[in-house]
């Protein structure tokens, strides 16, 4: 049986111009979990991931304007807060979709703790975006009111960034894969995992969010995946994006994709680490990487859809 690590974009959960309510992300998740669902049949093993920018800012938004009466809390909280939040909406409707279908399989998420290094030179340069889209206008406020770092994104509006180190290991990684050998479809890592360092006193949550397609990479590695299927709301990888000589790629070697990657193909801001956690997944032992949008993930596992990237031939 072959096993898959896929991980859930934004639009999973939170598409584009909609407010964020629970009632649209449930509607959302209900939706993502018909298309795993579909693969789960095919008779694939599963491990899930996801992205949780929107609702990690939403939080921190919450915990800002609530913080007269209610004390607000670090990042690493809000990213704990925000896996229980969508891995409870994702495991509830991915259980519901499976029983409708006949098939008795236990979901379960596991809040997850990610190892960064404390010297990691992402701490001294943010990138990683996080919370709703802004006007320029809007972001420069926040930014003399609130001290934030903003920036453009490049898939339209600005938002907050902050640091996203690289991880190391997954602190629940032994439960992790123990629950994988029994069958247990698991949600793991959301959002990248809550980053910690280990001390001398054990682990210490960091204000940080990890990138959740390289933290997916690391599980993809831990579970020994064959597979490793991100999915987002585009079709295929393109060379040249947003110019009009753009190219969509249907099929590339591992060595062609750490090409495209170094010749700056593939922008920080979106498509840069999807293509650099499938290098590192492929590099790792992984078998085969698919990049594909979220509505075609049972077209791209035929080969009909989604940009493949495969070993370098032996």
């Amino acid at each position: 049986m072959k096993r898959i690590v896929i991980a859930l974009g934004g639009n999973a959960l939170l598409r584009k111009g909609q407010r964020g309510t629970y009632e649209e992300q449930l509607e959302n998740a209900r939706r993502t979990a018909k298309f795993l669902a579909d693969i789960i049949q095919e008779g694939y093993e599963v491990v899930i991931t996801h992205g949780n920018g929107p609702q990690v800012g939403a939080k921190m938004l919450q915990y800002e304007y609530a913080k007269k009466h209610v004390p607000p809390f670090p990042l690493d909280v809000a990213n704990a807060e925000t896996q229980a939040l969508i891995g409870y909406m994702i495991q509830q409707c991915l259980r519901n979709e499976l029983m409708r279908r006949g098939i008795d399989r236990d979901v379960a998420t596991i809040v997850t703790q990610v190892v960064v290094d404390p010297d990691d030179p992402a701490f001294q340069n943010p990138t990683k975006y996080i919370g709703p889209y802004y006007t320029e206008e809007e972001a420069k406020r926040l930014m003399k009111e609130k001290g934030w770092i903003m920036k453009p994104d490049p898939r339209g509006g600005w938002r907050r960034v902050v640091p996203s180190p690289d991880p190391k290991d997954v602190v629940e990684k032994n439960t992790v894969v123990k629950l994988v050998n029994q069958g247990v479809i698991v949600i793991t890592v959301g959002g990248g995992g809550i980053p910690v360092i280990k001390t001398p006193d054990g682990y210490k949550g960091v204000e940080a969010v990890i990138d959740k397609d390289l933290a997916s990479a690391l599980i993809a590695k831990i579970v020994k995946a064959d597979t490793m299927l991100i999915l987002t709301d585009v079709e295929k990888v393109m060379l040249n994006y947003g110019k009009e000589n753009q190219i969509p790629i249907d099929k590339m070697t591992v060595s062609e994709a750490e090409k495209y990657y170094r010749e700056g193909h593939f922008p920080p801001g979106s498509m840069g680490p999807k293509v650099l956690a499938i290098i590192r997944f492929i590099r790792n032992g992984g078998e085969l990487g698919i990049i594909a949008h979220l509505e075609k993930a049972a077209d791209a596992l035929k080969g009909k859809s989604g940009t493949f990237v495969i070993p370098d031939p032996q």
